[in-house]
């Protein structure tokens, strides 16, 4: 076994010679096997070892002495311990979500933190074939797509590595007995009322002994495979989202047609790969939520929207925008500042920055000074606002420039408009009122334009 780990290990890559490892030990029988695993192959990557451990005080007096073993052990085999305490209970209540998850990620911030901070340049977690098993199996009921039975990877791009990903569990105990070293044992993973110990405990025994006894083997070669087809996609949606995502704030925007244009497969996987950076993860995202949104890409007129969980997908005109969910349904930001002339003035929530300067040229889109009525005002655009622009024989409402000029509808509740004593002299890409727009007689000329802001909107 411990051959076949190492193998592992060189086939992944998962080590480079003399690199500081955190081995993640739990104090059961995984985590223990792992760590024994690794000081006896640690000299092949001349590997420095360290403990790391997190107490989730989930089970009261049990996680106490979980974590009194794991300090034992590290003391006898003379490795740094690195503990750290969470009320993850405490963080569960507050967040009124699923306490098995916010375990995973409290876990999960404690090791890249580690990793962040230099204290460890890799983490090693106990993860084995059957915990890849349950996992492949769980998705699949779920509903997932490849990217999901992918499952567990043997190597993260943080650094989160799984040396026993070839292991089954019952060979991890095997090897723990044979070498009379003990563990502890963690009585929730009993726990039926937990969907993935249904799994382990029932379905997973149960569909091995009726219809494949190699199904766990089976699974994770379905991993594998899932695996290997997301590595083949990832530089070539990598390259795609590079040209056709753009960020914007808090937002992800996409053509809508550039997206209809692609082949489902690749249109799928773009979806996804802004749906993560606009959000952060593509928890809870399934295979309904992307087809909503390759239908709602694939209306070619008006304005469409959708919910997905934590995110609003919006789609105006030709533009698709995926945001966190909270970001769109804030209430409408009014904003109204002096406008410095000449100057920077920055709209007080930060949207909108504009540069104004004042020649003696006559430049295009500038407006005569010297007939602006004052005071002169940034504010953004209210519903009713008209005005009539150079080249225009009489006024318009914005509104229908918006429609006429096909402005999504995310930019206009911070369109700017520069108002003189009330009355509108400027807007965004419309350019100045015909009434004060500098000419040949015109003394002095204001020119306004956008400059990058402060912070995004």
């Amino acid at each position: 076994m411990i051959g076949r780990v190492a193998d592992f290990i060189s086939r992944y890559e998962l080590f480079t010679p003399g690199q500081r490892v955190g081995v993640a030990v739990s104090g059961g029988a995984d985590s223990v096997c792992l760590l024994h695993v690794l000081l006896e192959l640690a000299s092949r990557w001349a590997l420095k070892l360290s403990v790391l451990h997190l107490d989730h005080r989930i089970r009261g007096e049990e996680s106490a002495g979980d974590a009194g073993f794991v300090r034992e052990l590290a003391g006898r085999l003379a490795l740094p311990l690195h503990a750290r305490e969470v009320d993850v209970p405490g963080l569960q209540a507050e967040s009124r979500g699923n306490l098995e998850q916010a375990a995973r990620e409290a876990r999960r911030a404690f090791f890249l933190e580690c990793l962040s901070n230099g204290l460890v340049e890799r983490v090693a977690t106990g993860h084995t074939r059957t915990d890849q098993a349950e996992t492949v199996l769980f998705r699949l009921l779920r509903g997932s797509g490849t990217a999901g039975l992918a499952g567990i990877l043997p190597v993260t791009r943080e650094g989160i590595v799984r040396p026993l990903l070839d292991v089954e569990r019952g060979e991890v105990e095997a090897l723990l007995r044979e070498r009379g070293i003990g563990w502890r044992e963690d009585l929730t993973n009993r726990d039926l009322g937990y969907a993935r110990n249904r799994i382990r405990h029932k379905l997973l025994p149960e569909l091995a002994k009726d219809w494949n006894p190699a199904l766990t083997k089976v699974l994770a070669q379905t991993a594998a495979l899932a695996r290997d087809e997301e590595l083949y996609w990832e530089p070539l949606i990598a390259d795609l989202s590079r040209k056709l995502l753009t960020r914007r704030g808090n937002a992800v925007l996409l053509s809508a047609e550039a997206l209809r244009g692609q082949p489902p497969p690749v249109a799928r996987r773009l979806i996804r790969r802004a749906v993560e950076e606009a959000k952060g993860d593509l928890r809870r995202l399934d295979f309904g939520h992307v087809e909503d949104i390759l239908r709602l890409a694939g209306e070619r007129q008006g304005h469409g929207r959708i919910m997905a969980p934590g995110l609003d997908v919006l789609r105006s005109f030709d533009r698709l925008r995926m945001a966190p969910a909270e970001s769109l349904s804030a209430p409408a930001r009014n904003y109204r500042t002096p406008l410095v002339a000449p100057g920077l003035t920055d709209a007080p929530d930060g949207s909108v920055r504009l540069l104004t300067t004042l020649s003696g040229a006559k430049p295009a889109g500038g407006l005569d000074w010297d007939r602006l009525p004052r005071p002169l005002e940034l504010r953004n655009w209210r519903p009713g606002d008209q005005y009539r622009p150079v080249g225009e024989e009489r006024a318009e409402r914005i509104k229908s420039m918006f429609q006429e000029h096909k402005i999504p509808l995310w930019e206009r509740r911070t369109w700017p408009v520069v108002t003189g004593g009330g009355t509108i002299v400027w807007s965004r890409q419309f350019g100045p009122a015909a009434e004060y727009a500098a000419g040949p007689d015109s003394r002095l000329a204001l020119s306004i334009e956008e400059a990058e802001p402060d912070r995004p909107a």
